[in-house]
Protein backbone atom coordinates (compact mmCIF):
# COMPACT_ATOMS: atom_id res chain seq x y z
CA UNK A 1 0.00 0.00 0.00
CA UNK A 2 1.31 3.72 -0.64
CA UNK A 3 2.76 5.60 2.28
CA UNK A 4 0.29 8.39 1.15
CA UNK A 5 -2.27 7.56 3.09
CA UNK A 6 -1.14 4.81 5.58
CA UNK A 7 0.79 7.73 7.12
CA UNK A 8 -1.53 10.13 7.19
CA UNK A 9 -4.88 8.66 6.65
CA UNK A 10 -7.16 11.71 6.25
CA UNK A 11 -9.98 12.75 3.19
CA UNK A 12 -7.48 14.79 1.29
CA UNK A 13 -4.94 11.94 1.32
CA UNK A 14 -7.65 9.35 0.65
CA UNK A 15 -8.62 11.71 -2.31
CA UNK A 16 -5.64 12.06 -3.80
CA UNK A 17 -4.38 8.35 -3.45
CA UNK A 18 -7.26 7.46 -6.01
CA UNK A 19 -6.27 10.37 -8.45
CA UNK A 20 -3.07 9.17 -8.42
CA UNK A 21 -2.51 5.53 -7.84
CA UNK A 22 -6.45 4.40 -8.56
CA UNK A 23 -6.19 2.09 -11.85
CA UNK A 24 -5.90 4.01 -15.31
CA UNK A 25 -7.80 1.73 -17.71
CA UNK A 26 -10.22 4.56 -19.01
CA UNK A 27 -10.44 8.51 -17.65
CA UNK A 28 -13.91 7.82 -16.00
CA UNK A 29 -12.36 8.32 -12.63
CA UNK A 30 -10.91 11.14 -13.63
CA UNK A 31 -14.31 12.70 -15.28
CA UNK A 32 -16.06 11.47 -12.01
CA UNK A 33 -13.86 13.21 -9.45
CA UNK A 34 -14.20 16.06 -11.39
CA UNK A 35 -18.03 16.05 -11.58
CA UNK A 36 -17.86 15.39 -7.95
CA UNK A 37 -16.00 18.38 -6.94
CA UNK A 38 -19.01 20.26 -9.25
CA UNK A 39 -21.60 18.45 -7.23
CA UNK A 40 -20.94 19.53 -4.15
CA UNK A 41 -21.38 23.17 -4.89
CA UNK A 42 -25.08 22.34 -5.64
CA UNK A 43 -25.61 21.81 -1.83
CA UNK A 44 -27.65 18.20 -2.49
CA UNK A 45 -26.40 14.93 -1.27
CA UNK A 46 -28.65 12.79 -3.22
CA UNK A 47 -27.16 13.35 -7.05
CA UNK A 48 -29.45 11.36 -9.46
CA UNK A 49 -27.42 9.52 -12.70
CA UNK A 50 -28.92 11.78 -14.81
CA UNK A 51 -27.96 14.96 -12.78
CA UNK A 52 -24.40 13.49 -12.50
CA UNK A 53 -24.41 12.81 -16.27
CA UNK A 54 -24.14 16.40 -17.22
CA UNK A 55 -20.87 17.39 -15.90
CA UNK A 56 -19.78 13.77 -16.26
CA UNK A 57 -20.25 13.84 -19.94
CA UNK A 58 -19.00 17.49 -19.97
CA UNK A 59 -15.55 16.78 -18.71
CA UNK A 60 -15.52 13.33 -21.13
CA UNK A 61 -16.47 15.09 -24.14
CA UNK A 62 -13.62 18.74 -23.67
CA UNK A 63 -10.77 15.61 -23.36
CA UNK A 64 -11.86 13.44 -26.36
CA UNK A 65 -11.77 16.79 -28.43
CA UNK A 66 -8.42 17.63 -27.64
CA UNK A 67 -6.78 13.69 -27.46
CA UNK A 68 -9.35 10.83 -28.08
CA UNK A 69 -7.83 7.80 -26.70
CA UNK A 70 -9.37 7.97 -23.19
CA UNK A 71 -9.11 4.17 -22.61
CA UNK A 72 -7.07 1.52 -22.99
CA UNK A 73 -9.14 -1.49 -25.00
CA UNK A 74 -9.58 -0.98 -28.89
CA UNK A 75 -13.14 0.01 -28.59
CA UNK A 76 -15.99 1.89 -26.03
CA UNK A 77 -19.50 2.43 -26.64
CA UNK A 78 -19.64 4.87 -24.25
CA UNK A 79 -17.03 6.75 -25.53
CA UNK A 80 -18.19 6.57 -29.32
CA UNK A 81 -21.53 7.93 -28.38
CA UNK A 82 -19.69 10.88 -26.36
CA UNK A 83 -17.55 11.30 -29.90
CA UNK A 84 -21.02 11.80 -31.91
CA UNK A 85 -22.26 14.20 -29.75
CA UNK A 86 -18.65 16.05 -30.66
CA UNK A 87 -19.15 15.46 -34.33
CA UNK A 88 -22.81 16.91 -34.24
CA UNK A 89 -24.43 13.53 -34.48
CA UNK A 90 -26.03 13.51 -31.01
CA UNK A 91 -28.06 16.00 -29.35
CA UNK A 92 -27.39 17.17 -25.76
CA UNK A 93 -30.67 15.20 -24.07
CA UNK A 94 -29.16 12.11 -26.34
CA UNK A 95 -25.66 12.36 -24.27
CA UNK A 96 -27.42 12.57 -21.23
CA UNK A 97 -29.73 9.76 -21.87
CA UNK A 98 -26.60 7.78 -23.45
CA UNK A 99 -24.50 8.31 -20.54
CA UNK A 100 -26.73 7.69 -17.93
CA UNK A 101 -27.13 4.19 -19.43
CA UNK A 102 -23.72 3.17 -20.15
CA UNK A 103 -21.42 5.72 -18.59
CA UNK A 104 -21.48 4.66 -15.04
CA UNK A 105 -21.15 0.72 -15.59
CA UNK A 106 -17.76 -0.07 -13.72
CA UNK A 107 -16.73 3.53 -12.41
CA UNK A 108 -19.19 4.01 -9.71
CA UNK A 109 -17.57 0.80 -8.20
CA UNK A 110 -13.72 1.33 -9.04
CA UNK A 111 -13.88 4.52 -7.81
CA UNK A 112 -12.43 4.37 -4.17
CA UNK A 113 -10.28 1.63 -4.83
CA UNK A 114 -6.54 1.66 -4.82
CA UNK A 115 -4.38 -1.50 -5.18
CA UNK A 116 -7.57 -3.39 -5.78
CA UNK A 117 -8.86 -2.23 -1.95
CA UNK A 118 -11.52 0.25 -0.98
CA UNK A 119 -9.85 3.22 0.59
CA UNK A 120 -10.77 3.84 4.06
CA UNK A 121 -13.03 6.90 3.45
CA UNK A 122 -15.67 7.16 0.88
CA UNK A 123 -16.97 10.66 -1.09
CA UNK A 124 -19.87 8.88 -2.29
CA UNK A 125 -22.04 6.01 -1.54
CA UNK A 126 -23.46 4.03 -4.81
CA UNK A 127 -27.58 4.21 -4.51
CA UNK A 128 -27.96 3.27 -8.18
CA UNK A 129 -30.72 0.41 -7.07
CA UNK A 130 -32.28 2.54 -4.30
CA UNK A 131 -32.44 6.12 -5.61
CA UNK A 132 -30.83 5.37 -8.86
CA UNK A 133 -28.15 7.65 -8.25
CA UNK A 134 -25.25 8.03 -5.54
CA UNK A 135 -25.34 9.93 -2.42
CA UNK A 136 -22.17 12.62 -1.30
CA UNK A 137 -20.73 11.59 2.03
CA UNK A 138 -19.72 14.00 4.88
CA UNK A 139 -16.03 13.36 3.55
CA UNK A 140 -16.46 15.08 0.68
CA UNK A 141 -17.58 18.20 2.85
CA UNK A 142 -14.50 17.51 4.81
CA UNK A 143 -12.28 17.97 1.84
CA UNK A 144 -13.70 20.94 0.97
CA UNK A 145 -13.26 22.45 4.08
CA UNK A 146 -9.52 21.71 4.26
CA UNK A 147 -9.05 22.28 0.24
CA UNK A 148 -10.17 24.54 -2.66
CA UNK A 149 -12.36 22.91 -5.17
CA UNK A 150 -10.66 24.88 -7.72
CA UNK A 151 -6.91 23.39 -6.60
CA UNK A 152 -8.64 19.62 -6.19
CA UNK A 153 -9.99 19.74 -9.91
CA UNK A 154 -6.34 21.32 -11.12
CA UNK A 155 -4.66 18.42 -9.78
CA UNK A 156 -7.80 16.14 -11.48
CA UNK A 157 -6.57 18.17 -14.93
CA UNK A 158 -3.34 17.90 -14.42
CA UNK A 159 -2.97 14.02 -13.85
CA UNK A 160 -6.16 13.33 -16.49
CA UNK A 161 -3.76 14.95 -19.00
CA UNK A 162 -0.25 13.07 -18.22
CA UNK A 163 -2.11 9.48 -18.50
CA UNK A 164 -4.02 10.28 -21.76
CA UNK A 165 -0.83 11.55 -23.30
CA UNK A 166 0.89 8.90 -22.35
CA UNK A 167 -1.74 6.23 -23.31
CA UNK A 168 -1.64 8.30 -26.88
CA UNK A 169 1.82 7.36 -27.42
CA UNK A 170 2.10 3.72 -26.13
CA UNK A 171 4.06 4.36 -23.07
CA UNK A 172 4.12 0.62 -22.40
CA UNK A 173 6.21 0.43 -25.28
CA UNK A 174 8.00 4.13 -25.67
CA UNK A 175 8.82 5.94 -23.37
CA UNK A 176 8.25 10.01 -23.05
CA UNK A 177 10.22 12.26 -21.24
CA UNK A 178 8.74 15.40 -19.09
CA UNK A 179 10.50 18.39 -18.43
CA UNK A 180 9.64 22.00 -17.57
CA UNK A 181 9.55 25.31 -20.39
CA UNK A 182 9.78 28.05 -17.44
CA UNK A 183 8.45 30.56 -19.87
CA UNK A 184 5.22 29.36 -20.05
CA UNK A 185 5.27 27.17 -16.64
CA UNK A 186 4.31 24.03 -18.13
CA UNK A 187 5.06 20.96 -18.23
CA UNK A 188 6.16 19.69 -21.75
CA UNK A 189 6.31 16.30 -22.91
CA UNK A 190 9.03 14.84 -25.42
CA UNK A 191 8.73 11.61 -27.32
CA UNK A 192 10.31 11.09 -30.48
CA UNK A 193 11.39 14.58 -31.30
CA UNK A 194 8.19 15.98 -30.90
CA UNK A 195 7.28 18.23 -28.21
CA UNK A 196 3.61 17.98 -26.47
CA UNK A 197 2.20 20.44 -24.11
CA UNK A 198 0.67 18.32 -21.01
CA UNK A 199 -0.19 20.52 -18.33
CA UNK A 200 0.61 23.36 -15.74
CA UNK A 201 3.40 22.67 -13.98
CA UNK A 202 1.69 23.63 -10.51
CA UNK A 203 -1.68 21.59 -10.66
CA UNK A 204 0.94 18.56 -11.45
CA UNK A 205 3.02 18.90 -8.76
CA UNK A 206 0.81 19.96 -5.84
CA UNK A 207 -0.59 16.47 -5.04
CA UNK A 208 2.30 15.24 -3.29
CA UNK A 209 2.81 18.51 -1.54
CA UNK A 210 -0.64 19.06 -0.10
CA UNK A 211 -0.63 22.50 -1.00
CA UNK A 212 2.86 23.28 1.34
CA UNK A 213 5.91 25.22 0.58
CA UNK A 214 8.10 21.87 -0.40
CA UNK A 215 10.33 23.46 1.87
CA UNK A 216 8.99 25.29 4.99
CA UNK A 217 5.54 23.98 5.00
CA UNK A 218 3.53 26.78 4.39
CA UNK A 219 0.19 26.94 2.89
CA UNK A 220 0.44 27.99 -0.77
CA UNK A 221 -2.18 27.88 -3.39
CA UNK A 222 -1.82 26.95 -7.31
CA UNK A 223 -4.37 29.18 -8.10
CA UNK A 224 -3.17 32.48 -10.37
CA UNK A 225 -3.74 35.79 -7.88
CA UNK A 226 -3.76 34.34 -4.78
CA UNK A 227 -2.65 35.40 -1.74
CA UNK A 228 -0.27 32.92 -1.19
CA UNK A 229 0.82 31.86 -5.04
CA UNK A 230 3.13 28.63 -5.55
CA UNK A 231 6.45 29.07 -7.09
CA UNK A 232 7.75 26.72 -9.77
CA UNK A 233 11.16 26.20 -7.92
CA UNK A 234 14.40 24.24 -9.48
CA UNK A 235 15.64 22.09 -6.12
CA UNK A 236 19.29 22.85 -7.95
CA UNK A 237 19.60 25.95 -9.61
CA UNK A 238 19.87 26.58 -13.03
CA UNK A 239 23.57 27.32 -12.78
CA UNK A 240 24.41 23.25 -11.93
CA UNK A 241 24.16 22.99 -15.40
CA UNK A 242 27.39 24.71 -16.37
CA UNK A 243 28.71 22.04 -13.83
CA UNK A 244 26.94 18.62 -15.36
CA UNK A 245 24.90 19.56 -18.81
CA UNK A 246 23.85 15.85 -18.42
CA UNK A 247 21.51 16.82 -15.23
CA UNK A 248 18.28 17.13 -16.23
CA UNK A 249 17.85 20.49 -14.12
CA UNK A 250 14.29 21.16 -15.69
CA UNK A 251 13.19 17.42 -16.01
CA UNK A 252 10.45 16.80 -13.10
CA UNK A 253 12.73 15.02 -10.01
CA UNK A 254 14.41 18.45 -10.18
CA UNK A 255 10.82 20.57 -9.68
CA UNK A 256 9.45 21.31 -6.42
CA UNK A 257 6.68 23.56 -5.31
CA UNK A 258 7.71 26.92 -3.27
CA UNK A 259 6.31 29.84 -1.25
CA UNK A 260 7.46 33.20 -2.42
CA UNK A 261 9.37 33.43 0.75
CA UNK A 262 11.39 30.59 0.31
CA UNK A 263 11.75 30.93 -3.43
CA UNK A 264 12.26 34.83 -3.60
CA UNK A 265 12.26 36.66 -0.42
CA UNK A 266 14.73 37.90 1.78
CA UNK A 267 15.91 35.03 3.12
CA UNK A 268 14.77 32.90 0.32
CA UNK A 269 16.81 30.01 -1.75
CA UNK A 270 17.54 31.68 -4.89
CA UNK A 271 20.49 29.86 -6.27
CA UNK A 272 21.77 28.59 -2.81
CA UNK A 273 22.44 24.91 -2.72
CA UNK A 274 19.13 23.29 0.04
CA UNK A 275 20.45 21.46 3.04
CA UNK A 276 20.83 18.01 3.38
CA UNK A 277 18.07 17.37 5.13
CA UNK A 278 16.27 18.65 1.90
CA UNK A 279 18.14 16.56 -0.36
CA UNK A 280 16.65 13.63 1.25
CA UNK A 281 13.27 14.84 1.02
CA UNK A 282 13.41 15.48 -2.31
CA UNK A 283 14.79 11.62 -2.94
CA UNK A 284 11.66 10.42 -0.87
CA UNK A 285 9.03 12.55 -2.83
CA UNK A 286 10.99 11.29 -6.27
CA UNK A 287 10.55 7.85 -4.88
CA UNK A 288 6.79 8.58 -4.05
CA UNK A 289 6.59 9.42 -7.79
CA UNK A 290 7.95 6.62 -8.99
CA UNK A 291 5.87 4.36 -7.14
CA UNK A 292 2.63 6.24 -8.94
CA UNK A 293 1.83 5.39 -12.68
CA UNK A 294 2.64 6.92 -16.02
CA UNK A 295 4.18 9.05 -17.08
CA UNK A 296 6.12 10.80 -14.52
CA UNK A 297 7.49 7.33 -13.24
CA UNK A 298 9.03 6.25 -16.32
CA UNK A 299 10.53 9.73 -16.70
CA UNK A 300 12.13 9.89 -13.05
CA UNK A 301 13.58 6.52 -13.99
CA UNK A 302 14.62 7.63 -17.07
CA UNK A 303 16.49 11.14 -15.96
CA UNK A 304 17.55 9.84 -12.45
CA UNK A 305 18.21 5.90 -12.71
CA UNK A 306 16.71 2.74 -12.71
CA UNK A 307 17.13 1.74 -9.02
CA UNK A 308 16.79 3.50 -5.46
CA UNK A 309 20.56 3.14 -5.05
CA UNK A 310 20.90 4.60 -7.98
CA UNK A 311 18.63 7.48 -7.65
CA UNK A 312 20.01 7.86 -4.41
CA UNK A 313 23.95 8.12 -5.98
CA UNK A 314 22.43 10.03 -9.02
CA UNK A 315 20.90 13.10 -6.49
CA UNK A 316 23.96 12.73 -4.06
CA UNK A 317 26.25 13.43 -7.44
CA UNK A 318 24.37 16.83 -7.97
CA UNK A 319 24.63 17.48 -4.58
CA UNK A 320 28.06 17.28 -4.09
CA UNK A 321 29.39 18.62 -8.24
CA UNK A 322 26.29 21.58 -6.61
CA UNK A 323 28.76 21.81 -3.99
CA UNK A 324 31.99 22.14 -5.57
CA UNK A 325 31.07 24.34 -8.62
CA UNK A 326 29.11 27.16 -6.64
CA UNK A 327 31.40 26.92 -3.87
CA UNK A 328 28.09 26.86 -1.79
CA UNK A 329 29.41 24.89 1.40
CA UNK A 330 27.26 26.97 3.92
CA UNK A 331 23.32 25.24 2.82
CA UNK A 332 20.12 27.28 2.76
CA UNK A 333 17.46 25.67 5.31
CA UNK A 334 14.60 27.81 5.81
CA UNK A 335 12.33 27.97 8.97
CA UNK A 336 9.27 26.18 9.43
CA UNK A 337 6.40 27.58 8.73
CA UNK A 338 3.51 25.14 9.32
CA UNK A 339 2.80 21.10 9.64
CA UNK A 340 4.87 18.91 8.40
CA UNK A 341 2.45 17.18 5.98
CA UNK A 342 4.63 15.11 3.56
Amino acid sequence: MSRFYEIDPTPENYWRAIILFGRNTASYKFALAKALLELHGNGKSQVKLEELAVPYAKHLAQHIKQQPKQITSKRSSFLEQITAYNQGQLDHDGLIQQTTRLGFNNVIDAFHKVHGNDVGSRFFIDQRRSHGGIELTDNLNHLLEQLSAEDLAGEVEARWRLVEEAWANNLSRQLMLVEYEEHDQQLIGIHSQRRISLTSARPALNGYQKGRCFYCYREISILYGSDTPADVDHFFPHKLKRCDDGKPIDGVANLVLACTDCNRGAQGKFDQIPALPLLERLHTRNEYLISSHHPLRETLIAQTGASREKRQDYLQDAYNCATVFTGSWQKWQPRAEGVAVF
